[in-house]
């Protein structure tokens, strides 16, 4: 199991959160997605490292994971 943290810029109500953890949630190997909305970041926990997949989930719900 796996569980990673990202950045994401543009959150700012509870319909976004649940924009991004329907997309997310997609993702095949995501058993786990948590929204903090108020620290812009978003936890996803899987059976395997998924980041690319995680990248444009977010960018598909209307946000931006930041990188570096």
């Amino acid at each position: 199991m796996t569980s990673t943290e990202y950045t994401v810029r543009g959150m700012t109500c509870g319909h976004c959160a649940s924009a991004v953890t329907e997309e997310v949630a997609k993702i095949p190997g995501v058993t786990d997605v948590d929204v903090d909305v108020a620290g812009g970041r978003v936890t996803v926990r899987s059976t395997g490292p998924v980041p690319d997949a995680v990248a444009a989930a977010v960018d598909e719900a209307g946000y931006e994971v930041v990188t570096g």
